[in-house]
């Protein structure tokens, strides 16, 4: 961030400092070829997808009206939703600027093509607002946008400037694309069943936001009597805890595991016979997303 103003940098800087899983810079590495990892290319890539998701964070932060993230206050609490839209958008700049290290414009235009479906996916879920109505397909869609393209694009740019013939790229990226569902599913659960001094954030903030996800989707589906209950609910804080305890137990929301887990053996299937990259990692991070929810 050196070289840029203290405005931009520093809160980007404080955003990276904040921490997180790293998960999206570690499929890079992982998805390289077996000796390719010294490569300055994937070093760019990697820092690359990190800077996309940095971005996309503090933008989200601005629709969610968030006032904190891991712990900290957000970008837009700080220092304001202007301030925070122009920090957002240095880090995509920066995104770029790091991955043209790598010499490849493919490579450029994979991460290109991950962000469009980022912002696809974000207009999905703002024209999905207390849509009750909402499909699973159209949940799926919209998990594929905002979360899956980038885990399966980090994927592929590690495999892409690694080196790696373009059935390796496919066959990680489909690894990637299938933990990015899983990694949304469980997310979503966990905002009905987390502990907020472990996720950092407000347990319920999807019903609050009237985000519809798939925990919801399944038990209105089995229950017409929580889609009553769903649309009667307050914005109070009782009332959401109220119902974040339901939905925690119901079975649609066991059924939305179930889902989840479909898609981790999915990922692991994809690159069941892939040995030229770090399969035993790639493996070790789909179960990851397991024990995350767990």
């Amino acid at each position: 961030m050196a070289g840029h103003t203290p405005l931009l940098s520093d809160p980007a800087f404080e955003t990276l400092a904040a921490g997180g899983k790293r998960l999206r810079p570690l499929l890079v590495f992982c998805s390289a070829p077996r000796g390719a990892l010294e490569q300055d290319a994937l070093v760019s890539a990697a820092c690359s997808v990190e800077l996309v998701h940095m971005a996309t964070l503090v933008h989200d932060d601005i629709i969610d009206h968030a006032a904190m993230r891991r712990g900290r206050p957000t970008v837009a609490q700080a220092q304001g939703p202007d301030a925070a839209l122009r920090v957002g958008d240095f880090l995509f700049a920066r995104a770029f600027s790091e991955l043209t290290r790598a010499g490849q414009p493919r490579a450029v235009q994979a991460l290109a093509e991950s962000s469009l479906d980022l912002s696809r996916g974000e207009l999905l879920q703002q024209a999905a607002e207390h849509d009750l109505d909402l499909t699973e397909a159209a949940y799926t869609e919209r998990c594929w946008g905002k979360t899956a393209s980038l885990f399966a694009v980090s994927c592929r740019l590690g495999a892409m400037v690694g080196g790696a013939d373009r059935d390796v790229e496919d066959r990680v990226a489909a690894f990637g694309e299938h933990v990015g569902l899983a990694f949304q599913i469980f997310d979503d659960i966990l905002d009905l069943t987390g502990d907020p001094a472990k996720t950092g954030k407000r347990r319920g903030a999807d019903l609050r936001d009237g985000t519809v996800t798939l925990p919801l989707i399944l038990a209105m589906q089995d229950d017409p009597a929580m889609r009553r209950r769903v649309a009667q609910v307050g914005s109070d804080d009782a009332s959401i805890d109220e119902l974040c305890d339901e939905l925690a137990t119901h079975a649609g929301t066991r059924e939305a595991r179930e889902r989840a887990l479909g898609y981790v053996a999915a990922a692991r299937e994809s690159v069941s016979d892939v040995d030229t990259v770090a399969t035993k990692a790639l493996l070790a991070i789909a179960d990851g997303v397991v024990d995350r929810y767990a």
